[in-house]
């Protein structure tokens, strides 16, 4: 155990020098007396609430029963209110700012008289991006993720936001349900605080931050309003105290076998495919490789036993009542490590020791999986040579071995502008083409890679066509969608070289994605390519684009990434 002397805040408050004594008078200027938190750990509350993310809209208040239990265990609470990464409503896609929330993490946790933090999270990027300035920062650290909403509801349907969003708007495209019905669903998708209640980025990712150890046993899917969320949060302000004195970092418990056994939650959850770039980013800011084909080599023999839309039929509430993270990781052990340390300063296999499944329809057994390979495939060939990912349990079977013409749109915009147009003739056959929409193209990777089908399709009952982009696709999507294709169009990836009527092949079995035209052509069309001129000249947009690295590198800053330390502020 540490004593007052060892606490990083020592260095500010400590001491009977000039700069002592100044920062203890500001201390009373902010209405402190020494004795709230002198010799006591700071506790930094990283808060991503705001009034624009009603995936967040509950954390102002959560913020408050953390510092109770971070009073309560003798530290000192600090709020800072942190980016706030709106996946509703920031443009063109918060993941273009990721790595902005990750550089204020990192920065603030660095710069000020911090002991040790709670992170506060679950919007799709920002548990990504907390955990990985936290990791590169490498202090005590503890997340509170935001949890799930309550089930969305229509009429006798229960509802799962994004999922049944993407499936009731391709029906009124359809010409199936009119404007009475939609303004209904309108009303009753979303009902409550909290992030998607479907297994998309903000579950998978919550799921993940548990998984790793850094978040109390269970906490991913307790659904934001419940009371068991309020107390969730103060017991993890108090273990931060705890961890302060125990001196237990990020970087102690995040190894290579907590990043291997989050890929095989990742899969047995029929997770989002966005978790293979944000683990890859979170693994490379302790220096730990982690690539594409390690989600493939694990794919390969995890089974996927979360029943949880889009893969399955159920919804995050129903997951925490069948028993949370912690029932599905009993039925893994043999998979996991579970000699890792965790946040709890108990090694994994004991915060699971009391784990239990209560339905075994919604976390399944190992004999009756959803599905029996993992969710995730990673796809290569001459059109991704750096790799590609497809969430083929989300696919219909049909299409995992396809082949059919391309027809090709240069951006987003061209899509929507041109999807319904008669003259491309595009058929259930034919292989949607995106491209201009990866990390530097999109720009930022936006969420474009569940290509709408045209209407008249829709109208003849066609659900799922193969669609292929350099872009990302929501977690809560669903379809035979190749994302990530990597390298992006934007940088002279071979999807840059695709023309209407070229035949493409995915062979998901096989893992192949091929543009099948000879080598010769394709020379002449590299040939001809001109690459495009820059998007932003000025400001965060220029330099996101002078550093930002590829999908298959996991889309962080060049520099965020790279090996070498920061030196510690003096604070004198």
């Amino acid at each position: 155990m540490r004593n007052p002397e060892e606490l990083r805040s020592h260095r500010w408050f400590g001491g009977d020098e000039l700069r002592g004594f100044s920062h203890r008078a500001r201390s009373r200027q902010l209405g402190y007396n020494p004795e709230e938190h002198l010799g006591k750990p700071v506790i930094a509350i990283l808060n991503t609430w705001s009034d624009i993310n009603p995936c967040h809209m509950h954390l102002r208040e959560r913020a408050e029963q953390v510092k109770r239990g971070v009073w309560q265990a003798g530290g000192f609470p600090l709020e800072f209110p942190v980016a706030t990464l709106s996946e509703t409503f920031q443009k063109p896609t918060p993941m273009l700012y990721r790595n902005l929330l990750s550089l204020e993490t990192e920065e603030i946790l660095r710069s000020y008289p911090i002991d040790g933090a709670v992170l506060m999270g679950g919007c799709d990027k920002t548990t990504p991006a907390l955990l990985m300035g936290a990791t590169s920062a490498g202090l005590p650290a503890i997340f509170v993720p935001a949890g799930p909403m309550l089930r969305g509801h229509w009429r006798n349907e229960v509802l799962g936001s994004g999922t049944d969003m993407w499936k009731y708007w391709d029906d009124k495209r359809a010409g199936l349900i009119g404007d009475e019905e939609l303004s209904e669903l309108e009303r009753g998708l979303a009902r409550s605080p909290g992030t998607c209640m479907t297994m998309g980025t903000a579950s998978t990712m919550m799921s993940v931050a548990e998984v790793l150890g850094l978040t109390l046993p269970g906490a991913a899917s307790i659904p934001a309003v419940d009371s068991a969320h309020h107390r969730m949060a103060s017991a993890s302000g108090a273990r931060a105290v705890e961890m302060v004195w125990e001196d237990l970092t990020i970087t102690k418990i995040l190894d290579e076998r907590a990043y291997a056994d989050a890929i095989t939650t990742v899969l047995a959850l029929g997770g989002s495919t966005n978790a293979v770039i944000h683990l890859i980013a979170m693994a490379g800011r302790g220096r730990i490789p982690l690539s594409c084909d390690d989600f493939d080599a694990i794919a390969r023999r995890v089974p996927v036993l979360a029943n949880i839309r889009p893969g399955g039929d159920r919804l995050m509430e129903d997951f925490y009542y069948a028993g949370g993270l912690p029932g599905l990781l009993s039925r893994l052990t043999d998979l996991l490590h579970t000699d890792r340390l965790t946040v709890t300063g108990r090694t994994l296999g004991e915060n699971l020791a009391s784990a239990r499944v209560h339905d075994d329809d919604v976390i399944r057994t190992r004999d009756n999986p959803v599905a029996t390979e993992g969710g995730v495939a990673v796809l290569r060939g001459n059109l991704a040579p750096s790799g590609a990912v497809i969430k083929h349990i989300a696919a219909e079977p049909r299409l995992l071995v396809h082949t059919g013409p391309a027809v090709v749109f240069d951006d987003y915009q061209d899509l929507k502008k041109r999807i319904n147009d008669p003259a491309l003739g595009i058929t259930e056959d034919s292989v949607l083409v995106l491209r201009g929409s990866g990390p530097l193209g999109g720009p930022g990777m936006p969420e474009y890679g569940m290509l709408p089908l045209p209407d008249h399709l829709l109208a003849k009952g066609v659900r799922d066509m193969v669609r292929v982009s350099d872009a990302r696709m929501s977690g809560t999507s669903y379809g035979a969608c190749v994302l990530h294709v990597a390298p992006e169009s934007h940088v002279g990836g071979p999807l840059a070289l695709v023309r209407d009527g070229d035949p493409i092949t995915l062979d998901v079995p096989s893992r192949r994605l091929s543009l099948d035209v000879d080598d010769a052509e394709l020379q002449r069309r590299r040939a001809a390519w001109n690459p495009p001129a820059p998007r932003y000249e000025r400001g965060y947009g220029a330099l996101y684009s002078e550093h930002i690295t590829q999908a298959d590198e996991g889309c962080d800053f060049d520099f965020l990434a790279r090996v070498g330390e920061n030196p510690e502020p003096d604070a004198q």
